[in-house]
């Protein structure tokens, strides 16, 4: 059992104390929440092995190469006794979700990538609470992690009383839906741990019924291989025809499973202004998108978390949606335009989206003719005399 105070060095340390002190620096270093918790997920051990039995991480081979380590942190870093679990709020102010979904001519991005690159920000953030608990303890071992270790950070998250894992597989709060990114602090000190967060989602089954791939298999259950988010960011290949359709406008990740949960109705939009929509993606129609260049990308994804595709897979995106855009002679000309200048990845989604395109215009050729038809028939039967 862990005794409220320690001595060291410096003297006697309250630890509910410095726990208490850790939230208020956390707060002060723009995170919303911060929570602590043990490094136990061995609960969580079965499960992982499932999914990935299951091979519902598809090209992710990252989160099979470790394994059980994803749940096991102190292997991560040695001495790690406990894990400061950190929540910053990301959602935009102006985030237009409808406006934008609603005309499939515009360019989607889920709203997570468009303000900076989450990544560096809360891991300099979590280095600096790390550095402040160093200044008030002394010598500290600690190591900051956002998405670069194999760690199972919504399970811990729970466990730090952050929220509770929604049927999406994400985690929600009460306050703030689940619009936030998770970040990790792991240390070698006996801080006191916070309760297990209690929520849950009840009968909602929004999530599950509105994912345009269907990518939620069952409650808790994510097929990466489905989910639009894997489709148009960690696919490396070509997306498969039967999903091509389903991706709509969506071009960089996907928001459905969480602008349908009600609990996201309450959340307040971020005010750290690096998360805020950055102007080359305000009002983008896919064909300006389709019209950078490789430099021209490079140039305006700068500090973004959406250069990590690259341009090729940038363009297999935007090709898809310009596919499933309505019918439009601008969309084909810049299409056929690109084709012989692409890499066979690319055109191979080009050469698609010219079928959907042209299907669409033999349809709408189609129609037309047949209203011609039914008028000139009304004008021969109701006006014989002048047709």
């Amino acid at each position: 059992m862990i005794s409220d105070t320690v001595n060291s060095a410096s003297g006697p340390i309250n630890w509910q104390y410095l726990a208490e002190q850790i939230k208020v620096w956390g707060q002060q270093l723009g995170f919303q929440q911060i929570g602590i918790t043990d490094t136990d997920l061995t609960s969580e051990e079965a499960q992982l092995q499932q999914w990935l039995d299951a091979g519902f991480h598809g090209e992710m081979e990252y989160m099979a190469a470790h394994g059980m380590k994803r749940a096991r942190p102190a292997e991560l870093h040695p001495g790690t006794i406990r894990v400061i679990s950190a929540r910053m709020d990301y959602l935009p102010e102006h985030a237009q979700f409808a406006a934008n979904l609603a005309d499939p001519s515009m360019a989607y991005i889920s709203r997570y990538a468009l303000g900076r690159d989450y990544h560096k920000l809360i891991r300099n953030r979590l280095k600096q609470l790390g550095e402040r608990i160093e200044k008030e303890l002394g010598v500290l071992g600690f190591r900051p992690f956002v998405d670069s270790a194999p760690i199972l950070e919504r399970p811990l998250a729970v466990k730090a009383g952050l929220g509770w894992q929604g049927k999406h597989s994400l985690v929600l709060n009460q306050e703030a839906g689940s619009w936030f990114f998770l970040g990790e602090l792991l240390v070698d000190i006996p801080l006191p741990v916070d309760p297990v967060h209690t929520g849950d989602c009840g009968t909602c089954v929004a999530c599950i019924t509105i994912c345009p791939t269907q990518a939620i298999v069952a409650p808790y259950t994510v097929d990466a291989r489905r989910c639009i988010s894997y489709l148009t960011i960690e696919l490396q290949g070509a997306i498969p025809e039967e999903f091509r359709p389903l991706l709509g406008n969506r071009i960089y990740g996907c928001d459905d499973c969480q602008l349908v949960c009600p609990v996201n109705r309450a959340a307040d939009t971020t005010k750290e202004q690096d998360f805020q929509r950055r102007p080359q993606w305000l009002h983008k129609s896919l064909l300006d998108l389709w019209q950078w260049s490789e430099a021209e990308f490079l140039k305006y994804t700068e500090g973004s978390a959406i250069r990590r595709i690259g341009y090729q897979r940038w363009q297999r995106n935007i090709a898809v949606a310009l596919g499933n855009a309505p019918f439009d002679v601008a969309i084909i000309e810049a299409l056929q335009q690109q084709l012989p200048l692409s890499e066979p990845l690319v055109q191979e989604h080009i050469q698609w989206a010219l079928g959907q395109q042209q299907k669409k215009g033999l349809l709408q050729q189609n129609l037309l003719s047949r209203q011609t038809d039914r008028l000139v028939r009304v004008i021969q039967k109701g006006l014989p005399r002048d047709a």
